[in-house]
């Protein structure tokens, strides 16, 4: 059963209405489902047992870091990924356990690596020589030794969009396999370090198998050639980058992910992490919003709803695709009429979908844009001085507001006046 279905005419989260939520919270809010979270995830844990990998899951903090999630899922079971300094203080914020974060990320800082070796996590993802040797350097300051992971870039086309693309030899993140064995040597002569792992992350919202055989194939003999050169590694950090349906994309089914771990690690003692973010979210949450205005143009019909790009960026930001649905069923056979939904906000850009074919939907009638658990709210700002949508969860009868909408003097007074201009 999903977690979001129409029942007696109504479209539900789990055991309520979504207009029941909309009428208490308002529009636009972002909701989520807790079944919806926890099923993703024990659907990819499952999939690697019955591969006969074991290992550690860590989930992507960028995806959705509202603590409620982020909880939901260590309640589950889950580590955390994290990449900045914040989302490392929200991770153990939601209680989860600092032996099973992992800090990723082109550009930590030596005072986000402090307050990490501070809590004792279990590894940091480098991914250049200056990082190791600021590393080692803040390591040997607080008298302890830093868990390193080299990221490794495969030069693999993860065949996705080019923005969220992170494994190809032009991306910014991590060591190109030519480098590694110097990277190496440079790396036993710094205190305070102990490398213990390789990692790998090709890139966001996968479609194809193919990338990750190819990737986890390179990252596996690169791990067996390093340990016997005596290099004291005994773990593999997999990374993320399964996707999603948003549309017509077909992800690549988990019992093939899984048994491409399963062949990589064929000969080799080591602990698997794996990453996921967008699968074990995105499709947990939609974005309700209200239509404001039916606008019928020469060539066009505009439904111009409430919610804008600064709630949801990835349309404009990426052309993504997101189904937008009624909340009221549609009876059978309805017409549908090619519509382009659009935000207030005074941009071209400010657009969802274009010539989308949707009912009859008038002003005041409620929609859901599906598969906006993952990179939705953590990405929104108030452009336009616009509010933020709330976030809500749900768990079977019950909800819960989990981020509130501020007032707009709450954020107009974020902004503070110098003394000048108040003489």
């Amino acid at each position: 059963m999903s977690a979001f279905e129409y029942r007696h005419g109504q479209l539900h989260v789990e055991d309520l209405p979504l207009e029941e939520i909309a009428r208490e919270v308002g529009t636009p809010f972002f909701c989520y489902s807790t079944q919806a979270m926890v099923n993703a995830y024990n659907s990819f844990s499952d999939a690697l047992a019955k591969a006969g990998v074991k290992g550690t899951i860590c989930y992507a903090l960028k995806a959705n870091s509202n603590q409620s999630v982020i909880q939901t899922l260590a309640k589950a079971g889950a580590g955390a990924d994290v990449v900045s300094e914040g989302e490392l203080r929200r991770a153990l914020e939601a209680g989860v356990d600092p032996k099973k974060i992992v800090f990723a990320g082109v550009g930590k800082k030596p005072s986000e690596m402090a307050v990490g070796l501070k809590a004792g996590i279990l590894q940091f993802n480098v991914e250049s020589l200056p990082e190791l040797e600021a590393l080692s350097t803040m390591a040997q300051k607080m008298g302890v030794t830093a868990p390193v992971a080299f990221r490794i870039n495969p030069d693999v086309d993860a065949k996705t969009h080019a923005k969220i693309s992170t494994g190809k030899a032009e991306n910014k993140f991590g060591i190109d396999i030519p480098s590694v064995r110097n990277f190496v040597e440079q790396a036993k002569a710094l205190p305070n370090i102990a490398v213990e792992s390789l990692a790998v992350h090709i890139g966001s919202q996968l479609t194809d198998a193919s990338p990750f055989k190819d990737a986890f194939a390179r990252l596996a003999s690169l791990y067996s050639e390093l340990q016997s050169a005596g290099l004291p590694l005994k773990r593999i950090d997999f990374g993320g980058g399964l996707g999603i349906q948003y549309n017509d994309e077909t992800p690549p089914d988990l019992t093939e992910y899984a048994q491409a771990v399963s062949e990589a690690m064929q000969g080799l003692d080591a602990e698997c992490i794996f990453e996921p973010g967008r699968f074990l979210v995105g499709n947990a949450g939609v974005l309700v919003t209200e239509t404001i205005y039916v606008k019928d143009g020469t060539n066009r019909r505009f439904l111009i709803i409430d919610a804008a790009m600064n709630d949801l960026i990835r349309p404009s930001l990426y052309d993504a695709w997101h189904d937008i649905t009624p909340l009221k069923q549609p009876v059978d056979g309805a017409t549908l009429t090619p519509c382009d939904i659009v935000g207030p906000i005074c941009e071209s850009g400010d657009t969802f979908a274009t010539q989308r074919p949707l009912p009859e939907i008038a002003a005041g009638d409620l929609l859901a844009m599906e598969s906006a658990g993952a990179y939705g709210a953590v990405m929104a700002s108030s452009y336009n001085t616009r509010l933020n949508a709330p976030e809500v969860l749900v768990k079977c009868d019950q909800y819960a507001i989990v981020r509130k909408r501020i007032d707009y003097d709450t954020l107009i007074k974020q902004d503070i006046l110098p003394q000048w201009l108040s003489e």
